[in-house]
């Protein structure tokens, strides 16, 4: 359940970006330090996009799970994933993509440029 939820907001934090002009590059990199849930480029610029989904607040906001550990995590994959990666941009960044989704099934997306 876990994980199909966490897909279900990769998904639509992709579709989201999407509409917002953004380019997906790849989903759900994988090396042995973590995981990169999306990477897509916009107008020259390389963005990490970690994604949280929530049902719940009970136990903190979305944003609230992303601690300094997992900070330091994405970004030491980021640069794994720069130095395979041929391509030159203008720019990096770091974004936050969470969904709140409540009860009636109502998805709440903030995304967060630049979070970290």
């Amino acid at each position: 359940m876990k994980k199909q939820l966490g897909k279900h907001g990769e998904e639509r934090a992709a579709y989201y970006l999407q509409k917002k002009g953004y380019r997906i590059i790849k989903t759900n990199y994988y090396t042995r330090y973590g995981e990169l849930d999306i990477v897509c480029e916009r107008k020259g610029e390389i963005i990490f996009v970690e994604v949280k989904t929530r049902k719940t607040t009970s136990y903190g906001t979305p944003e609230e799970s992303i601690t300094y550990k997992k900070m330091q995590h994405i970004k030491k994959v980021a640069l794994i994933y720069l130095n395979e990666s041929e391509q030159a941009y203008r720019g990096i960044r770091f974004d936050v993509i969470t969904i709140l989704i409540d009860q009636q099934g109502k998805e709440t997306i903030n995304h967060i440029e630049n979070a970290f």
